[in-house]
């Protein structure tokens, strides 16, 4: 019998613990509109592509908005290899994507956000060259996804107020 009452005596808690959704108000709402008023700055090379093209799907800029902040996003993607064979081949590759981004508020110039964010993932590297390059660029695309939903989430919590 108490198994089946803390359950149900748990759902009138819930609303006392302080949580509050994100994005509450859906698209109407306070950070739903912030975050379709930031303009993503261009980030030069491949990874800069991916990782725009990332941050701007998630963003959902729309066109009638004027931009109010501008985010501007610095890369740095290293491969390394670290699992090496008796006769010295590498075995295993570690692909790094950090990212350092700024929100700057177009009125004034100020840099109202400076952070950071990265992932990293793991590639076996073979004995096909061409699968080794295939792995790494599907580890670059992953990772560039996961590190927008990073900067994205910081964003949402900023334009939030906190």
């Amino acid at each position: 019998m108490n198994r089946f009452i803390a359950p149900f005596l748990l759902v009138f808690l819930l609303p006392a613990c302080g949580l509050q959704p994100l994005y509450s108000g859906g698209s109407k709402g306070a950070v739903a509109g912030t975050l379709g008023t930031i303009s993503v700055a261009p980030i030069g090379g491949k990874n800069g592509w991916l990782m725009r093209n990332a941050l701007n799907d998630r963003l959902g800029g729309q066109e009638n908005n004027a931009p109010q902040f501008r985010l501007v996003v610095v890369l740095d993607d290293q491969i390394e290899g670290f699992g090496v064979r008796a006769d010295d081949t590498v075995t295993r590759e570690r692909r790094t994507l950090r990212a350092r981004y700024q929100l700057i508020a177009t009125a004034t110039g100020e840099t109202v956000l400076d952070a950071t964010a990265g992932s990293d993932a793991g590639i076996d590297v073979v004995s096909s060259e061409y699968a080794t390059i295939a792995g790494e660029n599907s580890a670059l695309e992953n990772l560039t996804q996961k590190v927008a939903d990073q900067i994205v989430t910081r964003l949402s919590l900023y334009a939030r107020g906190e």
